[in-house]
């Protein structure tokens, strides 16, 4: 959990339990259970009053940023990231080059602090800053600039806490290269917005597939993955978990 910087290609996938079972038998013969391999991450996402961070994410732009509050059961810090992503688009029409990707993934890039519960409930409030924070649990030099760059996006567009989504995950690594996780019992709210659960919480999925695969390499997927994809039939899907719970939001409360 103490990565600070880093990207990578990211590709998800809905599957359903039976899936889930036989991938992990393949899974578990080419790579490891991460250090932390079962969790439950809870994530805070802040946004406008009128939802537009998320909104732009759901129309697939080809840069999109997102900024948000990740903190893990049992782990006493808390994670505020800028996430962004950027779509294989942009590099199939040349807006960017990278001669070392393939250019129909997607690429995503996080850049994140690491401050207490304690802090992060003054930042929410409007009693400190993220550069206050990060002076406080400085690791690195580069905490002091990604601080700055989250209290600008939290002050250009008056961003403040919006959608608690929580769930459980397993994770697969080999190295820095590749990593497998698997989201299970997706729930969410968007009132009461404490790391914790509730009994009033929903389900993001009813389906029989509400399992969230994602697969994060830093180069091309190995050719054994690829097999045990195409012999399961299961193909990424552009969709964010952020954007399944807004349009739920939309239907339930018009927001």
């Amino acid at each position: 959990m103490d990565e600070k910087i880093f990207n990578r290609v990211e590709k998800k996938y809905l599957i359903d339990k039976e899936q889930q079972r036989r991938l992990i038998e393949i899974i578990e013969t080419h790579l490891k259970k991460s250090k932390y391999f079962e969790s439950e991450v809870y994530n805070v996402y802040f946004d406008t009053d009128n939802y537009d961070l998320i909104i732009q994410s759901i129309d697939q732009p080809l840069f999109k940023e997102k900024l948000r509050a990740r903190s893990y059961g049992g782990f006493d810090k808390v994670f505020l990231e800028i996430k962004t992503k950027i779509l294989g688009e942009a590099y199939r029409n040349g807006f960017l080059v990278d001669s070392d990707g393939d250019k129909n993934n997607n690429v995503g890039f996080k850049r994140r602090v690491l401050v207490t519960h304690k802090d992060f409930n003054e930042l929410v409030k409007g009693k400190t800053t993220t550069d206050v924070l990060a002076k406080r649990e400085i690791e690195e030099k580069t905490d002091f600039q990604i601080a700055k760059e989250i209290d600008y996006l939290i002050s250009h567009f008056n961003l403040r806490p919006k959608i608690l989504l929580y769930y459980k995950r397993k994770s697969y690594e080999n190295g820095d290269d590749l990593r497998i996780t698997f989201d299970s019992g997706l729930k969410y709210r968007n009132t009461k917005l404490k790391f914790s659960k509730n009994a009033k919480d929903k389900f993001l999925f009813s389906n029989e597939k509400n399992i969230i695969m994602e697969i994060k390499a830093g180069t091309a997927m190995p050719l054994w993955l690829t097999k045990v994809l195409s012999a399961e039939h299961i193909y990424p899907e552009q969709f964010s978990k952020i954007g399944k719970i807004y349009e739920q939001l939309r239907k339930e409360h018009n927001v």
